[in-house]
């Protein structure tokens, strides 16, 4: 993949004035994350790291007023501009040790579920093709199914899945549609690549999950962390424990983030799911999972309407980049694997 470098040295980045206006731009006036070179999908380029790719879709709402999360790709974009790769905190930048570009957005039907999943699968695939991983940017959470395919047709081995959610989402459907974003990991259930007992749904709370649901995930031999595990036994110590479940007799390990695994006070553009993770413990329990090594990631469900501030898009800019700090600290040789 053919990328266009910007002319700017990245170890003053954000200090740099009126950086903004001279990034490179994937849409109209839509920066690339973290201004990282965009990328030509046609031309192969196998030094990549990682591709951002943008998922802009919202199949059926499954609740009330939460809607347009297919905004979301623009405005992480947009947040992401005031940001660079250094993490003063963990003395890293990510930018040393990784090569990112951006590849824009999956084209998506917003009348077709069928077409717009087949078009990410095609994008995704093509990702792992050229020997990179993709960083996703949701979008409802109904599209991580495909990115596993993609993954599974590309690498071998068994996966495993680390899934950092208020709610289980391993509905079997929702009303008519047999693929809503309240059913991501039904589907990765049944990927026969998928190790079920490797599959750790992390931060699960609140009235809106059922016991069916439990019921389901315990069924499949996956693990559940509920919010008041992590409260009692301390975020490090369980982000360890699902480190290891998700690595255990697999080759790959895939991310997917809802937002609505941070509480609703750091996340303005997320549904009202309170008691959950702070800040400060979904930034580290990313950190430490990028260290132990992962194959792909996403983050979906911000909603930029309710959200005039773009806090969530910030958020979700924070929580991407430490993620990615950490794969950096393991390329370095520096993750405690």
């Amino acid at each position: 993949m053919e990328t266009s470098e910007i002319k700017m040295d990245f170890s003053n980045i954000p200090m740099v004035p009126g950086r903004k206006l001279a990034l490179p731009k994937v849409y109209g006036d839509t920066p690339t994350f973290l201004g990282v070179p965009n990328l030509d999908s046609a031309s192969p380029d196998p030094g990549l790291d990682a591709v951002i790719v943008g998922v802009p879709w919202e199949g059926t709402v499954t609740w009330g007023s939460y809607t347009g999360c297919e905004l979301a790709p623009r405005s992480i974009r947009h947040a992401s501009a005031r940001y660079g790769g250094f993490l003063p905190e963990y003395d890293i930048n990510l930018f040393d040790h990784l090569r990112l570009v951006d590849a824009g957005d999956v084209a998506v039907n917003p009348n077709c579920s069928k077409e717009t999943m087949k078009q990410v699968f095609e994008m995704m695939d093509l990702v792992y093709r050229q020997g990179s991983i993709p960083v996703v940017l949701g979008g409802d959470h109904s599209f991580t199914p495909e990115v596993i395919r993609a993954l599974s047709n590309n690498r071998s081995g068994s996966v495993g899945v680390i899934h950092l959610d208020a709610h289980f989402d391993n509905a079997k459907g929702f009303g008519t549609d047999a693929t809503p974003r309240c059913s991501p990991l039904h589907h990765i259930y049944q990927l026969p690549e998928v190790r079920t007992q490797s599959v750790v749904h992390l931060g699960i709370r609140g009235p809106r999950n059922s016991p069916a649901q439990m019921e389901y995930a315990r069924e499949m031999g996956a693990s559940v962390f509920t919010i008041r595990d992590i409260r009692s036994r301390g975020i490090d110590a369980v982000v360890e424990e699902a480190i290891r479940i998700a690595h255990e007799r697999t080759e790959q390990v895939y991310v997917t983030i809802c937002s609505d695994c941070i509480d609703a006070a750091f996340n303005p553009g997320g549904p009202a799911d309170f008691n959950g993770l702070f800040a400060h413990e979904i930034f580290s329990a990313l950190y430490r999972i990028g260290e132990a090594g992962f194959e792909g990631l996403d983050f979906v469900e911000v909603y930029p309407n309710q959200d005039p501030h773009a806090f969530s898009s910030h958020l979700a800019t924070w929580a991407i980049v430490h993620a990615l700090a950490g794969l950096s600290a393991r390329k370095r040789g520096a993750g405690n694997v």
